[in-house]
C-alpha cells in the first residue's frame, strides 16, 4: 500500500477530473468513490484513482483552496509524442507557465496548469530515464525561498524510510536566485519519488491546501509520532490536516478509518464522519467507539 497519497481538493470537480486524467495516463482507472454527508462543505465526493499506478485522491469540498504552481507534479515520459499527447490533453482549457519547447535539460519540456488550475510539467526523459511516472515537485518561494535543502532534510529525518538524491544549486550569475539555494532536488520518503527547489522570483502565489499529502498509519503511536513531528501551525488542524513549518499540509489519517468508511452501512459511515469532524488529530480509539455503537 502506497504510504504517502498525493489528495487533491476541487471544488466541484473531482469526477471531472478523475476522469479526464484516468484518460489520459495509461495504467490508470478510477477504483472507488464514495460520498460524506452533513460535512462544513456540504456533501462531499471522493475518488480514489490510479494514474500509472500510483494513487491519488480527489475531492470535491468547495472553493475554500485553490491550486498553485508552488505544488506540481512532473511526469516523466518515454518519447516526445507522449509529451505532446499529455500536453495537448492537459492543456485544453488551462494555460501555460512554460511553453512546450526544447530546455537545456530537456528535449521536449513545458509546464501547464490545466483548466482545473492543477500544475504539471510535462517532461521527455530521455536517456535519463525515470523509476516513478509522477514526481510531486515542491517549490519554495516568497519567505520560504531558500529552505527548500532544509525542509528536505527535514522530511528525511521525520519519515523512517528516506533518502536524499542529487541536489544541483544555482550558481554565481543566476540572480534573483542566491547561490548555493537549490536549483532541483531528488529525495526519496516511504518509497516515493519527490523533487523540490528554490525560486527567488516573484510569484505571488505559496503552498495551498488544495494539494496535501496523506500519511497512511497503522496504529495511534504512529499518528502521534507524525502529528508531533510535522505540525507547526494549531490553527489549522482540523479532521486529520496539519501544516507544516514550512507551509506544506499533510493528512495523518489511520487505515482503520478507510475500512470504517466503506462499510456499507449509512449509520456506521454517519457516525464515523460525525466523529471525526470534531477531532483535530485522529483518535482510534475515538473512530472505534463510533463505529461499533451509536452514540447519540
Amino acid at each position: 500500500m502506497q504510504k504517502i497519497v498525493p489528495h487533491l481538493w476541487f471544488d466541484t470537480e473531482a469526477v471531472a477530473a478523475a476522469r479526464l486524467y484516468t484518460s489520459l495516463f495509461d495504467s490508470s482507472s478510477i477504483v472507488n468513490s464514495s460520498t460524506m454527508d452533513d460535512t462544513p462543505s456540504g456533501s462531499v465526493e471522493t475518488l480514489k484513482i490510479l494514474l500509472s499506478g500510483q494513487e491519488f485522491i480527489l475531492m470535491s469540498a468547495g472553493p475554500l483552496f485553490r491550486f498553485t504552481p508552488a505544488l506540481s507534479f512532473l511526469v516523466a515520459c518515454d518519447t516526445k509524442k507522449e509529451v505532446d499527447r499529455l500536453w495537448q490533453g492537459l492543456r485544453e482549457g488551462g494555460s501555460e507557465l512554460m511553453p512546450l519547447d526544447t530546455y537545456p535539460f530537456s528535449e521536449r519540456y513545458g509546464w501547464l496548469q490545466d483548466r482545473y488550475g492543477l500544475s504539471w510539467q510535462i517532461m521527455h526523459a530521455g536517456e535519463k530515464g525515470y523509476s516513478q511516472k509522477i514526481t510531486p515537485t515542491l517549490m519554495f518561494v516568497g519567505d520560504q525561498c531558500g529552505k527548500s535543502e532544509e525542509a528536505i532534510r527535514f522530511y528525511a529525518s521525520v519519515f523512517r524510510n528516506a533518502d536524499v538524491g542529487d541536489l544541483l544549486r544555482y550558481g554565481p550569475g543566476e540572480e534573483p536566485d542566491r547561490e548555493g539555494t537549490l536549483k532541483h532536488a531528488a529525495f526519496t520518503l516511504e518509497g516515493q519519488e519527490f523533487a523540490a527547489m528554490d525560486s527567488a522570483y516573484e510569484h505571488g502565489f505559496t503552498f495551498s491546501e488544495a494539494v496535501s499529502f496523506m500519511v497512511r498509519c497503522d496504529s495511534q503511536e504512529e499518528v502521534d509520532f507524525f502529528w508531533s513531528s510535522l505540525s507547526a501551525h494549531p490553527e489549522a488542524e482540523q479532521c486529520g490536516w496539519l501544516k507544516d513549518r514550512y507551509g506544506l499540509s499533510w493528512q495523518i489519517v489511520p487505515t482503520v478509518l478507510d475500512e470504517m468508511m466503506r462499510s456499507g452501512d449509512p449509520s456506521r459511515t454517519a457516525r464515523v464522519t460525525a466523529a471525526f469532524l470534531k477531532m483535530k488529530k485522529f483518535d482510534i480509539a475515538g473512530l472505534r467507539k463510533a463505529y461499533k455503537e451509536d452514540t447519540r
